[in-house]
């Protein structure tokens, strides 16, 4: 199968922390993500990055679960693409990650460089990020930081993750409350791209109400974007907004597309 090349925008509608307390149209269930990715690709937005939760709406990295939704996405969405995640959020190690990864076999994946690399065998990660490579799985590498940018041309340089199935994602801010990112936040990682052997495809995601102008200037640098209710429930005029496709359809109208 040919590599997966991720769109400008994608929808992240629930994330691993949130619940319904904190927004009542957060989708929990595998039902709940496909009609609210459904509503998204109609507004705009061309893949989804969706979490899995248990019967109690705890995240988990459930291969079982995942297989479900990726199927009824395929179903239902058929022309969207589809991200799972391995985001461990304290609860998962980068063993585990890599199990669910293999059992799932998705087209799309986003790992954390933090979460997936520390205190592991470098054999041991080459043959997971080169399994991927030859799979040819699209493989978006989560950066909190500017610094992990040139820990991640490391791990390219050294030949232990290929460059050719690697796209990022640069987190601006933290999951923290009331945490509020600005397009300010941006510069300090563009200038570490230089340390990278290959200039890979890049996206953003951003915390707060300035959400859509921190993507609006990521696009305008040549990067893509993330966005949704994992990171963000409000408008750019401080509203809460109903519902995912909402904060799509402001996007869309910010960048002028249609």
């Amino acid at each position: 199968m040919a590599l997966t090349v991720l769109p400008k925008i994608m929808v992240a509608p629930n994330g691993a922390r949130k619940t319904k307390e904190d927004h009542p149209n957060l989708p929990v269930t595998i039902a709940e993500v496909v009609t609210e990715a459904a509503r998204c690709y109609t507004a705009g937005a061309g893949a989804v990055h969706a979490h899995v939760r248990d019967a109690e709406g705890a995240h988990v990295l459930d291969a079982g679960l995942y297989s479900e939704l990726l199927q009824e996405l395929a179903t239902q969405v058929p022309e969207m693409v589809a991200q799972i995640t391995t985001e461990a959020v304290g609860r998962y190690s980068p063993e585990e990650q890599r199990a669910c990864v293999a059992a799932v076999k998705p087209r799309c994946v986003s790992i954390a460089l933090r979460e997936m690399t520390p205190g592991q065998d470098d054999a041991v990660l080459r043959r997971f990020y080169h399994d991927l490579c030859a799979d040819d799985v699209n493989v978006q590498h989560i950066l909190y930081a500017p610094e992990e940018i040139t820990q991640l041309a490391h791990f390219v340089q050294s030949g232990i993750i290929p460059a050719q199935n690697s796209e990022m994602l640069i987190v601006l801010g933290r999951y923290q409350k009331d945490q509020q990112s600005t397009a300010d936040d941006l510069p300090p990682f563009i200038s570490n791209f230089p340390s990278l052997p290959h200039q890979l495809p890049w996206a953003i995601c951003a915390f707060g109400s300035r959400e859509t102008e921190c993507l609006k200037t990521a696009i305008s640098l040549g990067g893509k974007t993330r966005i949704g209710f994992e990171n963000n429930v409000f408008n750019a005029d401080g509203s809460v907004a109903e519902t995912n496709a909402m904060r799509v359809s402001e996007l869309i109208s910010a960048i002028g597309e249609e």
